[in-house]
């Protein structure tokens, strides 16, 4: 492994203790062990206390050395509930993270490895671009704590059992309580963008619903995922449904769900044309279509520039993708952080750097060679993507200023569409 930088390892635990969370400790310890550290390349695995805590403290105080630690303790360790290295709810800034990096650099650490959710995802991350603009070699890896809904993708979750197991079993208690007194029960249940752990709610049934009506299968008598766009009027007709038969209702909710209509405010701010149908005949809609296509028919090709973040997934409608997070990034800037690439400070920002003038010039001389072979060959539509780490400054950015270079270009027209900049 010649590629691979020399020097210890640390891992850390963050967030909610958890049944498992320290399987995947485990998990990490027995990995280094059997690849990097066997092949020299780690010469000890430092536990971090209390998380990143550990880290930033002087000297190595909150540091547990655990390269000798053996097989049959490592095994005690993943049976054992909570965080066997204590754990943290920090939610480390960009200053946190300076002093982060400035352990990593005293302990002589290499690899990063933090135990968590979403936050701890997102401490990797910028620990990680920190590291590079520093240019120290630093390797940040984020793993799974347990169950985390809020991850794009997942490799594995351990903690899913154990969470499913949780929560159908007080539904089951919450549904004897439900019986005995009546009334509506609401349980939320922990899950901003992924309902597989509130769906875990309907093991409490003992059995499938064989799409028997609400009232007429065992409690959870309606269970509401954020997956399923959220209807209020229907939520309530559900409700009132099931307890004018029942005189009760218990209910498993996601607290990820979101009402259709603000689901429809996105779709709306990507569509190119409004159309308000309610009053128009089968003819007269016709029409209009029609004449919305004689007026776009000069243009063969519709070229859709769009700007994402990778940390939120490539967009996969995307014929031409171009990375830029290899460009110096104005969220370090805390003047830019809260702004973005539309902005005239960040646009200067990144103008003034050579790499990046060099970078657009590239690209810029690229798509003006491609586009126009694109409208001989007689495609349709086309994607180019621009992406950077959160789809906030550097791709927002580039994508406006492709916006004026690919317009000047015959029998091609240009939207430039914004995928992330409102979630950075």
């Amino acid at each position: 492994m010649p590629d691979l930088p020399s020097g210890n390892a640390a891992i850390g635990q963050s967030g909610g203790p958890t049944a498992v969370i320290n399987q995947s400790l485990a998990g990490v310890v027995e990995g280094l062990k059997a690849g990097l550290a066997a092949s020299g390349k780690v010469k000890r695995i430092l536990g971090m206390r209390h998380g990143v805590r550990g880290l930033v403290k002087s000297g190595s105080d909150g540091l547990v050395d655990l390269t000798g630690i053996d097989a049959a303790k490592l095994e005690a360790i993943a049976r054992t509930p909570s965080a066997a290295l204590g754990s943290t709810r920090d939610k480390p800034d960009e200053a946190y993270c300076e002093r982060i990096l400035a352990g990593a650099r005293a302990n002589d650490i290499r690899y990063f490895f933090y135990i968590g959710g979403n936050d701890s995802a997102d401490t990797c991350r910028i620990v990680s671009e920190m590291a590079a603009a520093a240019g120290y070699e630093l390797r940040c890896f984020h793993v799974p704590k347990t169950i985390d809904n809020d991850l794009l993708e997942n490799d594995h979750t351990p903690g899913f059992p154990s969470a499913a197991r949780f929560v159908s079993l007080a539904l089951i208690g919450d549904a004897l309580d439900n019986a005995s007194l009546g009334g509506i029960k609401i349980n939320v249940i922990m899950g901003r963008n992924a309902g597989f752990l509130t769906a875990a709610a309907s093991l409490a049934r003992g059995q499938a619903s064989t799409g028997a009506a609400p009232a007429d299968r065992p409690a959870p008598h309606l269970i509401y995922l954020p997956e399923v766009p959220f209807s209020t009027d229907a939520f309530l007709a559900d409700v009132e449904a099931v307890y004018a038969k029942l005189g009760r209702c218990q209910i498993a909710v996601s607290e990820g769900i979101r009402d259709e209509r603000v689901r429809m405010t996105a779709i709306r701010e990507m569509a190119d044309e409004i159309v308000d149908t309610s009053d128009m005949s089968v003819h007269e809609l016709r029409q209009f279509f029609m004449g919305l296509s004689r007026n776009r028919s000069r243009a063969t090709l519709m070229v859709t520039i769009l700007s994402f973040g990778y940390k939120l997934g490539v967009p996969v409608e995307a014929d031409l993708m171009f990375d830029a997070r290899c460009l110096p990034n104005p969220y370090f800037v805390p003047a830019l952080r809260r702004r973005t690439g539309r902005d005239r400070a960040v646009a200067a920002f990144m103008e003034r750097d050579d790499s990046t003038r060099e970078f657009i010039d590239r690209l810029e001389s690229y798509l003006r060679y491609v586009v126009p072979h694109y409208v001989a060959e007689g495609k349709s539509y086309l994607t180019v993507a621009i992406g950077c780490t959160g789809g906030r400054h550097r791709s927002v950015m580039i994508a406006e200023r492709l916006r004026g270079v690919l317009t000047n270009v015959d029998g091609a027209r240009v939207r430039v569409r914004h995928r992330d900049i409102g979630n950075a």
